[in-house]
């Protein structure tokens, strides 16, 4: 048998090479084969080479809550922060908040379904299913809009939609805003009083139910948006509440809430009142109210049940979707859910243009209007968009949400906006507002002349 001589040899090699390199140690061949085997300095600094930690530098910093931000209201244990913002509702306390979670959202609406009936909430409105939708919750002073979307399809009423974060690419995530608003109005009461010479004078007077109201709480509102609510107090629109159970005394002193979110129901009897106001000398335009025997249009909102002959108005004159207008999908009203936008323009547009709403698109409305989110707008809205945009500075958009390039269909409306879209009926050539029709009422009625005998 042969010998194996490579063992021997490699061996031989190694020895030599390793005696090499003790031998000049000191040696400048030495020092360069050192600095030849020596490790990469820059890989060193610089580990993403290899993919190790790129993680680390590419992770999107946190932002923080809020200082305000309520200890009470829950926060789901597995969503994560990823933006927050200020509420541009004028002197609103508050801020939206937007999250992001991995976990499905049926799993986080039932735990804020679950929170929200403990304690001392009161629940507004929650969703339909538990595929997404919005709770709107109260506790005491403070007012919290939680609204849901999953994935690029936002489904909410919040007053804005999330927004994805940079390293949130997953389409699967369950995405949702909490907004509060630290209702102002309400806390002002725990004050004390303020001597009558400290007190607003010009807070208008309100007729409802046969009892003046004084609002007393417009005083911080912009002068535009302040005018508008005179003028619509000084017609008796603006009823705060549609029962007569309140006092001579709490109704005079009474607060009208500018920047809290108003419900369906209470819009529904604005704007019928609203109409019927501005065309009281005009019978033709106005909307007849319901009787008590007709058979509701909406399976939640029954003869017995507040705002039910304005609400069945406005189903019967074909102002709303319902079963009436052969929309199946329809059969529910909600009526103490949030008004949104796209709701305020979808309800008051046939209003302004007593015809048929035009054929709409996507692409019309972003051509017309330049809004960004046009896609998120609902399709029945679509064409009452478009047609608010042929009033020009006296469409409903304009006049009550200013220049803006978002429409934001499903953010939710103050009382001091829904009042802004019914003070004034009809396009830019030809309409009515709330001032006009005051005016009118207050201007004396001349008299007719009376026929002279004639003389035998």
């Amino acid at each position: 048998m042969l010998f194996d001589k490579r063992p021997v040899i490699l061996a031989g090699l190694a020895a030599c090479f390793l005696g090499l390199l003790t031998s000049c140690a000191n040696s400048p061949t030495g020092k360069a084969l050192e600095r030849t085997f020596a490790a990469d300095s820059k890989l060193k600094d610089n580990p993403n080479v290899f993919g190790g930690s790129s993680q680390r530098t590419s992770q999107r910093e946190i932002p923080p809550l809020p200082q305000d931000f309520p200890s009470e209201i829950p926060l789901y244990p597995q969503a994560q922060l990823q933006k927050v913002e200020p509420l541009t509702i004028p002197e609103a306390q508050g801020h939206l908040t937007s999250w992001s979670s991995s976990d499905p959202i049926n799993a986080v609406q039932s735990f804020y379904e679950r929170a929200f009936s403990s304690g001392s909430w009161q629940i507004i409105s929650k969703p339909d299913t538990d595929a997404g939708g919005t709770f709107v919750v109260r506790r005491d002073t403070l007012q919290v809009t939680l609204s849901f979307s999953t994935g690029a399809t936002a489904n909410s009423t919040a007053t804005a939609s999330a927004t994805p974060a940079p390293d949130q690419t997953s389409s699967s995530a369950t995405k949702f805003d909490i907004q509060y608003i630290k209702n102002a109005g309400e806390a002002t009461s725990q004050q004390p009083s303020q001597p009558d010479s400290a007190k607003p004078t010009s807070s208008p007077t309100v007729a409802t139910q046969g009892t003046s109201q004084n609002f007393t709480d417009l005083d911080k509102l912009p002068q535009e948006l302040r005018q508008h609510i005179d003028d619509l107090a000084a017609l008796g629109v603006l009823s705060i509440d549609s029962s007569a159970s309140k006092t001579n005394s709490e109704a005079s002193s009474a607060k009208f809430e500018p920047n809290k979110i108003i419900t369906r129901r209470e819009f529904a009897r604005w704007l019928v009142a609203a109409n019927n106001r501005i065309y009281a000398n005009r019978p033709g335009q106005q909307i007849r109210l319901a009787s008590d025997t007709t058979q509701p249009a909406f399976s939640d909102v029954t003869k017995s049940s507040p705002d039910f002959q304005s609400i069945q108005a406005l189903a019967e004159a074909g102002l709303i979707p319902s079963r009436l207008t052969g929309d199946t999908t329809s059969v529910l009203f909600r009526p103490d859910a949030p008004l949104t936008r796209e709701n305020l323009i979808l309800w008051k547009i046939p209003l302004d243009t007593r015809q048929a709403l035009p054929t709409a698109s996507i692409d019309a409305v972003k051509q017309t209007w330049g809004f960004q989110d046009a896609g998120k707008i609902d399709p029945k809205a679509l064409r009452a968009v478009l047609a608010d945009f042929q009033s020009s500075e006296q469409s409903n958009i304009r006049r009550v949400f200013g220049y803006t390039t978002l429409f934001q269909p499903k953010k939710t409306v103050t009382r001091a906006e829904a009042a802004a879209a019914i003070w004034y009926f009809g396009s830019q050539s030809e309409g009515v507002s709330a001032k006009e029709a005051q005016q009118l009422k207050s201007s004396p009625t001349p008299e007719t002349p009376k026929e002279t005998p004639k003389t035998p």
